[in-house]
């Protein structure tokens, strides 16, 4: 059981590091199609 419980713990923060990541990513993109969009025009 602890180590069940030991192995979700883990999963979970590994999820919220991935998904954190991702949003940061998604944040620079979203700022460099901003900048192209500027100097496209």
């Amino acid at each position: 059981m602890l180590l069940l419980a030991g192995f979700a713990a883990s999963f979970l923060s590994a999820c919220n590091t991935v998904e954190g990541a991702g949003r940061d990513i998604q944040g620079a993109g979203d700022r460099l199609e901003d900048s192209a969009q500027r100097n496209r025009n």
